[in-house]
């Protein structure tokens, strides 16, 4: 499976998650980092290593990443040539967009898979190395997903 790169969870409190996850699996996670998109401050973090990555993100009531209701499974994250191609071949398939960073500057988008309860995120080639440098320097390229694009 190409492309596919980590599982990402929306969690109510980051710390938890990572101490909870360290000790049932022995999972490393980076020091989380704190960011804002629009309007939402949010907390990020994803495993220590080479992928699939867990990723974790805490984010406040009414983000992408609400999880007021509780810790949940939100979406699988795979790299995408062209994050306009990716994201219109997926709303072409019956998988609509249910929330673009792109208007953001942030290249990167969800798309509703109601079969997996869940969402496929598509994020910009573009943008890996940047994701590199942040979440696992010196890491090899990842490929990206084939016929998506």
């Amino acid at each position: 499976m190409t492309g596919f790169y980590h599982v990402c969870f929306v969690v109510p409190e980051i710390e938890a998650a990572i101490r909870d996850l360290g000790t049932a699996a022995g999972a490393e996670f980076r020091e989380p980092k704190a960011d804002r998109l629009g309007g939402w401050d949010y907390r990020i973090t994803f495993t220590r290593g080479d992928p699939p990555h867990i990723e974790l993100i805490e984010g406040p009531p009414g983000s992408p990443w609400d999880a007021s209701a509780g810790a949940r499974f939100d979406h699988l994250g795979f790299w995408t040539r062209s994050i306009e191609a990716g994201s219109r071949h997926l709303a072409d398939q019956g998988f609509p967009t249910d929330f673009s960073g792109c208007p953001y500057g942030r290249p990167f988008a969800y798309h509703r898979m109601d079969s997996i309860g869940a969402r496929v995120e598509l994020v910009d080639l573009a943008r890996q190395p940047a994701f590199l440098e942040a979440w696992n320097p010196g890491g090899a390229p990842m490929p990206p997903v084939e016929g998506a694009d």
